[in-house]
């Protein structure tokens, strides 16, 4: 049974979805129309809030810190659990059992979680959390936004959990270093930004990390792509042929990297190079690096073009770059034009042609005066295939373009759509309705492929053939 068979068919309007499916995978399998799940999370009425706080206050009186840190996750929660109903008891709090389970609850995730968003990071249906300001918690749920009834108690409550979370991978955040990229214990990515630069107040924004990786067979049963598209993907990778994924954000590029790179053969060697590590390369022999701020004086930072120049001393089979963003574009160029085939990235980029160009302004980055055509040239010589995906309205993810890049005509970048989604307009519940086609084009590396072994018929090409 396909995926979106197994998702639909575990729950119906009235039940939630199992546990084990991600918000990214249910994102493109539901219709828009068909009633989403609920949010399971629960907020706290004012009076649970004031009896909130008396607690809270209560038990910092009582704990010791430092002695709940030596204990392990499950003893500490319990400890806090024990002493939050003594106190309860001792205040005579006129709740029910139920609710004083629920405040006991939000006691643990507050001084060891991350208070009121603790709920949300074990929500498997969540693919972002966001936090404006903090009277306003939004989640992403099947490529949809919706606030949440959760909030902060006030600023300086989500400044607090804001600093819990950078400063325990060795960060901070304050009015001199407003900003900060960090990493959940799970893998999750974090960015934060505080006043004066958010003018109305901390900002928080969480991309989930799931564990459970798609495969091929996933995104073809979501409809992101064709089972046509897929071999010839496939071959592509495993030809070596160096692929840029490009896509706007949220329009699944990290999760199409790590599915192509599932193709990428046991016995080559890969580095991977990232701003924050999100991918989830299966084979025997991975290197993975990632790049570091600046300290608080401004020193010690490493960035993607050290770590893609530092690669290359490193005898890699493959160079795998999360996203490419600055001046470690031409270094990236130089590495695809220097024998380290099969080489794959990811870039931000609305078209295929404008991931070129994007290209093409990140090499200016770097301050070498070079000419323009001789820029473009190291492009169309580096990379040979450009996949473009797109989240579109009804939040389904797309592969929309998967195109060639033939060479160069004078001064332009020549290239040729091998597989293109047609859009042809909405359905009655604002579902977009298309298909894929192959443009009838066959591409030149369908003969490098053949001369490995990997054979892609003629029929592929084929427009007439349904997709």
């Amino acid at each position: 049974m396909g995926l979106k068979n197994r998702i639909i068919g575990h729950f119906s309007n009235e039940e939630l979805p199992p546990s084990n499916v991600t918000g990214a995978e249910l994102s493109s399998a539901l219709p828009v129309a068909e009633l989403v799940p609920p949010l399971r999370v629960r907020a706290l009425s004012e009076a649970e809030r004031e009896w909130l706080q008396k607690i809270h206050q209560r038990l910092m009186e009582m704990i010791d810190l430092s002695q709940i840190g030596r204990l392990d996750k499950s003893q500490a929660r319990n400890k806090i659990r024990e002493l939050a109903e003594r106190i309860m008891d001792e205040l005579t709090v006129p709740l029910n059992i139920s609710t004083r389970q629920f405040l006991a609850k939000c006691i643990e995730d507050e001084i060891l979680g991350l208070g009121p968003i603790e709920p949300l990071l074990s929500e498997p249906s969540i693919a972002d959390i966001l936090v404006n300001g903090s009277g306003k918690i939004f989640v992403e749920r099947f490529g949809k936004l919706e606030l949440t009834p959760l909030r902060f108690q006030n600023d300086a409550h989500l400044l607090n959990i804001i600093d819990r979370i950078v400063s325990s991978v060795g960060r901070r955040i304050d009015e001199s270093s407003p900003m900060v990229d960090a990493r959940l214990k799970d893998g999750s990515r974090v960015n934060a930004i505080i006043p004066p630069l958010a003018i109305d107040g901390p900002t928080l924004s969480i991309r989930r990390f799931t564990l459970d990786r798609l495969r091929m067979e996933d995104l073809i049963d979501l409809n992101t792509c064709t089972q046509s598209m897929a071999d010839m993907l496939i071959g592509i990778v495993k030809a070596q042929l160096n692929v840029l994924i490009s896509g706007g954000t949220g329009s699944g590029k990290t999760t199409m990297l790590n599915v192509l790179s599932g193709y990428i053969p046991v016995n080559e060697r890969i580095i991977t190079i990232e701003d924050s590590a999100e991918l989830q390369l299966q084979q025997p022999h991975v290197v993975r690096l990632e790049t570091r701020p600046p300290n608080i004086e401004g020193k010690g930072e490493v960035s993607m073009r050290d770590l893609v120049r530092n690669s290359l001393r490193m005898r890699p089979d493959r160079i795998i770059v999360g996203e490419v963003r600055s001046d470690e574009a031409f270094d990236m160029l130089q590495a695809m034009n220097t024998g380290h085939d099969g080489s794959l990235a990811t870039v931000h980029a609305n078209t295929p042609r404008d991931a070129l160009g994007r290209l093409e302004n990140m090499v200016a980055m770097t301050g070498l005066d070079l000419p323009t055509k001789m820029v473009r040239t190291q492009i169309a010589s580096a990379i040979n295939v450009v996949v473009q995906l797109s989240r579109l309205e009804d939040g389904k993810r797309k592969l929309i373009s998967i195109q060639e890049i033939q060479g160069m005509e004078g001064e332009i970048i020549t290239m040729s759509e091998i597989f293109r989604f047609q859009r042809k307009g909405l359905d009655e519940h604002g579902n977009i309705v298309g298909s894929f086609k192959a443009t009838g084009i066959v591409p030149k590396f369908h003969e490098s492929l053949q001369k490995r072994g990997i054979d892609l018929p003629f029929e592929l090409f084929d427009p007439e053939r349904d997709g």
